[in-house]
């Protein structure tokens, strides 16, 4: 397993709780939309064994042609150690990443994509939609859904409605209007449905969904190949 150390050349405070953090690239690194990572705080592999309290599995908010891989985190004011530890680290500090990996690249199969977030899990979904903006072929339309109840949307740059790329954002802060438009979005029965958020989240999108008659091949998890049967198959 490899392991890169690498510094941090810039914070972006996207909202009061959220940041991302823009990391140097490592020579020769490359990942593809829907990527993640294991992101890890300076000790983390000083013992014999892994200090699991200084890793998070996080999402790469970035491509390559950026030249940083981006991390965006939400950092509450009472938050865990890892949490409190990333908040005080400054420009030029370095962390490591590890295993990097994507669950959830963007198929072009000919059929509207429908992202489904919530909060930060909008991170995962904006390499995609980069994606989708530089070269449409193949995806008929796309769709953003996010919900985010205190009301800091995240990344409104980039996802805002642009007819001419048939490329549609919503936002809302509450769960009613959420799964009533996630109702809507299922009566397109040949769509393709990615969800990203908590996996409480996760199990009542999958529910809706299945309850519309989506079937469980049409929809997308960043989660890994053992993991997925886990998920869909409640709801089968």
């Amino acid at each position: 397993m490899q392991i890169y150390w690498i510094k941090i050349k810039r914070i972006i405070e996207e909202t009061p709780e959220i940041k991302t953090y823009l990391l140097d690239c490592p020579q020769n690194f490359t990942w593809e939309e829907g990527s993640h990572t294991h992101f890890a705080l300076e000790g983390f592999n000083a013992g014999d064994q892994p200090n699991r309290s200084l890793i998070r599995h996080m999402s790469i908010s970035t491509l390559p042609h950026e030249d940083a891989i981006g991390i965006t985190t939400r950092i509450k004011e009472q938050c865990s150690e890892f949490k409190t530890i990333l908040r005080n680290l400054k420009i030029g500090r370095e962390v490591a990443i590890f295993k990097t990996h994507s669950n959830v690249p963007l198929k072009r199969a000919g059929k509207n994509v429908y992202l489904l977030s919530s909060g930060v899990g909008l991170a995962t979904f904006r390499p995609l939609a980069l994606d989708y903006f530089k070269r449409t072929d193949s995806v008929n339309q796309m769709h953003s859904l996010n919900i985010d109840s205190s009301k800091h949307f995240l990344f409104t740059d980039l996802f805002k409605t642009t007819p001419d790329k048939n490329f549609t954002a919503q936002f809302v802060d509450n769960r009613t209007e959420y799964y009533e438009e996630v109702k809507n979005l299922a009566e397109d029965k040949d769509g393709l449905f990615y969800v990203v958020g908590s996996d409480e989240f996760l199990v009542q999108n999958i529910k809706v969904l299945r309850e519309q008659g989506i079937k469980v091949e049409q929809i997308m998890l960043d989660k890994h190949e053992h993991q997925l049967s886990e998920f869909l198959s409640s709801n089968m």
